[in-house]
């Protein structure tokens, strides 16, 4: 699943570039996002994201594109890689990239059987 944000004046840190933690907002959400699509029955709940590293820093004005792959569904879990690069550009522009795990949940809390 790909999706976009455009990096506006109110997500910038005091130097002027993106705040790391909006971007990883902004990936929790897409891969949630595409893990509920991909399980709709599934209450899912971030479990962890591998390595958070950026590549560089981001600007106001760039479109950023956001794409969510699923790599591995275990028994209660499902992991997404996922790379966000520049959305407006003729070349592999990444930003940053990590995998997300998301564990099944029931109304109690407790992990469940994906179904």
């Amino acid at each position: 699943m790909k999706t976009h944000r455009l990096i506006m004046p109110g997500d910038l840190n005091q130097y002027g570039n993106l705040f790391g933690g909006k971007m990883l907002a902004w990936v929790d959400e897409a891969c949630w996002i595409a893990a509920s699509l991909d399980f709709p029955h599934c209450r899912f709940v971030t479990v962890g994201m591998n390595r958070v590293e950026f590549c560089h820093g981001v600007s106001e004005g760039v479109i950023l594109e956001i794409d969510c792959e699923l790599k591995n569904k275990g028994t209660t879990s499902v992991s997404y890689d996922v790379r966000v690069s520049r959305g407006r550009s003729d070349y592999d522009d990444l930003i940053f990239s990590t995998c997300i795990t998301f564990v099944n949940i029931g109304a109690d809390g407790e992990k469940c059987q994906i179904s």
